[in-house]
């Protein structure tokens, strides 16, 4: 029985030691994978969320630039045509 209880114990360890190599390995392979997806995103030059946010709001206050300038460009062409018609 005592034999039995030691088998056990050793086939216990044994598991549990290759449960920690396996996480350890998990580990390593994710943050290999990891710096492969960043070393790729890097070579194709791929822009951040936050560079992106940024030229979004550039995009966004340009836009509405424009429409005000060409709201003030009517009215002028309003104002010039109504001149002229005088």
């Amino acid at each position: 029985m005592q034999v039995e209880n030691k088998l056990f114990d050793d086939l216990a360890r044994v598991a549990s030691g290759a449960a920690g190599a396996l996480s350890g390995i998990r580990g390593e392979v994710e943050g290999q994978i990891r710096q492969q997806f960043e070393r790729i995103l890097a070579q194709m030059d791929v822009v951040s969320r936050e560079e992106f946010e940024a030229m979004k709001a550039v995009a966004v206050e340009a836009r509405a630039r424009q429409e005000a300038l060409e709201e003030r460009l009517a009215a002028l062409e309003a104002r010039l045509s109504a001149a002229k018609a005088d």
